[in-house]
């Protein structure tokens, strides 16, 4: 009988790869109860509960529920920004522009509850993160309107306002993710499968790319 192959050691895993893993695990706890409960209703208890973490250690790394609020907000703001990576250096709109839409797309799917609660801190005035609004969103949003001119001036699109593309961009790639319970129980109260979400991709890029003469 051959004796049993020896198993490799674990290695314990590293202090910075321990932290990463547990910021993560915070920040998905709370992307779910911001979603739910809003920044009023949400506690660091509830969060933490849903983590799977002691109170004292949530505070450890975030000291308060605004700081915390703050970085979930500015987490799903980066992701987006990583999206708009597509226009900057795309030779014509149908490869920016679509490009945009299909990573837009892919994270309502990803990543909902994040979309939703930067969803709900507009709709209630910003009054947590107006200041980013007023530089980071504001800087972003005129470099992305500059690219667009740019094509418009080329003659490869519609000469149409970029600043409302944008925003008709937005409101309806984050619809899936933002009113996702009224798409799934309009999809017979199951979530879209990839299949669907492909089809959603397609439809939406086809219109849009049409309406703006860049297909």
């Amino acid at each position: 009988m051959a004796p049993p192959t020896a198993q490799p050691e674990k290695r314990p895993q590293s202090r910075q790869a321990a932290r990463a893993q547990t910021e993560s695990a915070i920040l998905t706890a709370a992307q779910t109860v911001f979603a739910e409960a809003g920044f009023g209703g949400a506690t660091m208890q509830m969060i933490a509960d849903l983590a799977g973490l002691p109170k004292a250690n949530l505070h450890y790394y975030y000291a308060t529920k605004e700081d915390l609020y703050r970085h979930v907000v500015q987490d799903i703001f980066e992701i987006w920004l990583d999206a708009a990576a597509s226009f900057d250096h795309a030779p014509d709109p149908a490869t920016g522009i679509g490009g945009y839409i299909d990573a837009k797309m892919e994270i309502s799917r990803r990543h909902p509850n994040g979309s939703k609660v930067w969803a709900s801190e507009v709709m209630h005035g910003a009054p947590v993160i107006q200041d980013y609004l007023e530089s980071t969103l504001r800087d972003w949003t005129d470099g992305r309107i500059a690219v667009i001119q740019k094509w418009i001036d080329a003659g490869q699109m519609a000469p149409i306002s970029p600043r409302h593309l944008l925003y008709m961009l937005w409101a309806t790639t984050q619809h899936y993710a933002d009113f996702g319970h009224q798409v799934q129980t309009l999809n017979g109260g199951k979530p879209l499968s990839k299949a669907e979400w492909q089809t959603a991709k397609d439809t939406v890029k086809q219109i849009i790319l049409r309406g703006i003469r860049a297909a």
